[in-house]
């Protein structure tokens, strides 16, 4: 029987953007705070797509007893003040605050409030690992495509928040800081607890699913943060979907466009699948194909975690440096191929050949 929240405990205040990082909540209370009295905050985005995954999210954790209170936090040029205003009071009674990205400006914003002495940030996918790098070397909080750019006038509008978000992110005597993560991560900072995630919550609750005889792919958004150029990732993908014949069904990122994923349909052959959960809960539930293939991802350190136990491989394709687009970060290069080459139980490939 799961555990309810609602027990004595410590007042717990859960912050998510994603769906993904629901799921990571949900697995750090499955596992490091089981019947705690958790309040999860989703600041809901606009994307349909995402917005859809969350509310799916949403009835999981309802049903796992926790309280949901959902905010249209980008409803208008009014919404983030009655949202930071309406959680101020709750933010000050929190014991612990529980995040899923640490570089939001929202989180960051509600971090200047809070008084809670226990923090915790659950994975945001691959993301966790460039956080935890700059909170070691005490550089500011900035996303890995987006650094070595120049800040934007509203970066510097913001950065006094985001200085004291990261003070507050800080280990002190009477403030303790932990990170709950299926990422790998070796430089940790002073002070600064580290806990592995291994999807037990996730493997308890779905599965295991059927495995299928042939392949499927997972997409990714690098086009859509400007990292990879569009005609070389479409070109990519028909290069991998031809490499492995048995190739079906191609699982779309939330953040990917309707153009781009028409044009993949279309030159690939490949069925463009959009999941209505992140993909860890799709693959555990199944049907999923005995290979699965992706490009440096979150995916390619979660589902082996998740599919632990199957007979299921992950592949991983590495992002060949011609890929890049001009605009690119000077960090994007070393940071896929670091995604790539910490990833454990996968299966490592080349990139593929036939995209230039």
């Amino acid at each position: 029987m799961s555990p309810r929240a609602g027990n004595a405990g410590p007042r717990t205040l859960a912050f998510v953007e994603s769906p993904v990082q629901l799921l990571n909540v949900l697995e750090w209370a499955h596992t490091r705070a089981p019947g705690a009295e958790l309040t999860l905050v989703v600041l809901s985005p606009v994307d349909p797509m995402t917005r859809g995954q969350l509310r799916r999210m949403a009835e999981l954790a309802r049903k796992e007893g926790h309280e949901i209170r959902w905010e249209e936090a980008r409803g208008g040029a009014t919404a983030p003040f009655r949202t930071v205003g309406g959680l101020t009071t709750a933010l000050r009674q929190a014991d612990r605050v529980v995040m899923g990205d640490p570089f939001s400006r929202y989180v960051q914003l509600l971090l200047t409030i809070t008084r809670a002495h226990d923090l915790v940030v659950v994975d945001d996918g691959t993301a966790t690992m460039e956080f935890v790098t700059q909170l070691a070397h005490g550089e500011r909080l900035v996303r890995w495509h987006r650094k070595g750019s120049r800040p934007g006038p509203r970066d510097l509008l913001f950065a006094p928040v985001s200085r004291s978000a990261r003070h507050r992110l800080t280990p002190t005597p009477d403030r303790q800081v932990s990170v709950f993560s299926s990422m790998p991560i070796e430089d940790v900072p002073e002070g600064v607890a580290v806990a592995a995630n291994d999807f037990s919550w996730t493997r308890a609750r779905f599965g295991p699913p059927r495995i299928t005889k042939g392949a499927d792919m997972v997409g990714t958004s690098l086009v859509e943060t400007g990292v990879v150029d569009a005609d070389r990732y479409v070109a990519a993908v028909r290069a991998l979907a031809k490499a492995h014949g048995a190739a079906a069904r191609y699982f779309a990122h939330r953040r990917e466009g309707a153009e781009k994923l028409h044009r993949l349909a279309v030159e690939t052959g490949l069925q463009i699948v959009r999941p209505d959960l992140p993909l860890e809960l799709i693959a555990r539930r199944g049907p999923i194909g005995r290979t699965v293939l992706s490009f440096p991802s979150t995916v390619v350190h979660t589902l082996p975690l998740a599919l632990a136990g199957t007979e299921v491989r992950v592949a991983v394709c590495d992002i060949d440096p011609a890929w890049l687009t001009e605009t690119a970060s000077p960090r994007a290069r070393g940071f896929l191929s670091g995604v790539t080459g910490s990833a454990r139980d996968v299966h490592r490939l080349s990139a593929v050949a036939g995209t230039g």
